[in-house]
């Protein structure tokens, strides 16, 4: 799949029938095959199952399975905890920046630990 074109956008709202996302306005594959945290979906504003299973299938989508695998925690702590109560939108740029951020925290906090 190629990630960079076009720019995709990710619309994650709260609904009374649960958190949904979309993709471009398509629904968002919560990617259960990867990890099962939370088979009931996504959440947000805390950092339960729900929000883990939510940042895990927003980085797959945007940077590939390995990406989500290693990173989707922090990226739930980082992003998906303090996000506005009827959720937001972000783009695939605004992720990718954040995953290099978390890798570069992570780098540092291993150079710390050495």
């Amino acid at each position: 799949m190629d990630r960079t074109m076009p720019e995709r956008v990710y619309e994650i709202r709260r609904t009374p029938q649960g958190v949904t996302c979309t993709v471009n306005g398509e629904p968002l594959d919560p990617r259960l095959d990867l990890w099962n945290h939370s088979p009931t979906g996504f959440e947000f504003g805390y950092g339960g199952s729900g929000p883990a299973q939510l940042a895990l299938a927003l980085l797959a989508d945007c940077c590939g399975d390995e990406i989500a695998l290693a990173y989707h925690q922090q990226f739930k702590w980082a992003a998906l905890v303090r996000m506005p109560p009827q959720g937001c939108a972000m783009t695939g740029t605004q992720i990718r920046d954040m995953v290099k951020v978390l890798r570069q925290q992570r780098l540092t906090a291993n150079y710390r630990n050495n």
